[in-house]
């Protein structure tokens, strides 16, 4: 996802906004399983710098965000926000590397759910984050679990925790959307993207740099850009009008279970089953925490 999501507060949601929502998951789990074909040719830092400048462009394009500049007060905001954006997707990148789609994404969901529960005073938030917790234990390199064809082999201890810390950057990215976003509004996406790409430039270019001009890499990165970003992006923008916030943020709680049936289909990535209790675990302490939260969390770029 890309967008920094203020839903309206409607009652009745129409089942166009909806498919839109899940067009947009899909389209960025679709991103990713394309993202990790390019990773035997560019590496995961080559195509997280493709990804990201590719994604700045289309998003520039459609956004035009030299039509609102950031002012000098709001600019270290949007510097954070971008630099997030760019760690983020390197960390995540790396993470999909090492480890399956669904796994990677349920792993990255724990960030933003501890971020929605942290200070909280109810006793129901405990619970989901319990459930959060059993799922990251249920999904570690130590539990007796088979990764795809390689029967009796654990996760990638590597691959878990960089999704983790992808997860951390998700929460923090939540706190930098909100601040640069009250200002630029949607153009956040925009700017953040642009700067996430030069951050992101020393760490892929050179695995990139030999392949710029082949035609079949690009159209892969252009593919990416486009999935991962333009795309999920304008569907956001259409749905986020038509539905209430707790809608939002219920839905998007589905995303590591697209991202595991995304995985499965297009990459042949087999979860066992104490893998998928472990993404059932972390969906559902989303889900809580989405039905009882006061606003929807934002998407990560």
């Amino acid at each position: 996802m890309t967008s920094t999501p203020i839903a309206k507060p409607q009652v009745h949601v129409g089942a166009l906004p909806v498919i839109g929502l899940l067009g947009a998951i899909l389209s960025v789990q679709l991103g990713a399983a394309f993202a990790k074909g390019l990773f035997p040719v560019l590496g995961a830092q080559g195509t997280t710098m493709l990804r990201l400048a590719i994604g700045a462009l289309l998003l520039a394009a459609v956004l035009r965000p030299w039509r609102v500049l950031p002012t000098r007060r709001g600019l270290p905001w949007l510097a954070a926000y971008g630099v997030t954006v760019s760690v983020m997707n390197l960390l995540f990148y790396a993470a999909l590397e090492r480890i399956p789609l669904g796994i990677c994404v349920a792993l990255e969901f724990t960030g933003p759910l501890f971020v929605a529960t942290l200070g909280s005073r109810h006793l129901l938030d405990l619970v989901w984050v319990g459930l959060a917790i059993a799922g990251i234990v249920l999904l570690s390199p130590f539990a007796d679990v088979n990764y795809g064809a390689d029967i009796g082999r654990g996760l990638d201890p590597a691959g878990v925790l960089l999704a983790l810390a992808a997860g951390a950057c998700w929460g923090l990215y939540i706190i930098f959307a909100q601040k640069a976003g009250a200002e630029l509004g949607a153009r956040t996406s925009a700017y953040g993207m642009a700067i996430a790409a030069l951050v992101a430039l020393p760490f892929g270019f050179t695995a990139a740099a030999p392949y710029l001009t082949d035609p079949h890499v690009m159209a892969g990165a252009v593919v990416v850009g486009l999935f991962s970003s333009a795309l999920p992006f304008w569907l956001e923008m259409m749905v986020l009008a038509r539905m209430p916030a707790k809608v939002y943020g219920m839905i998007v709680c589905l995303e590591p279970a697209g991202a595991a049936v995304t995985g499965f289909v297009f990459l042949h990535e087999s979860l066992s089953a104490l893998q998928c209790a472990g993404i059932a675990a972390v969906i559902a302490a989303a889900f809580g925490a989405a039905v009882t939260a006061r606003a929807p969390v934002p998407s990560p770029g």
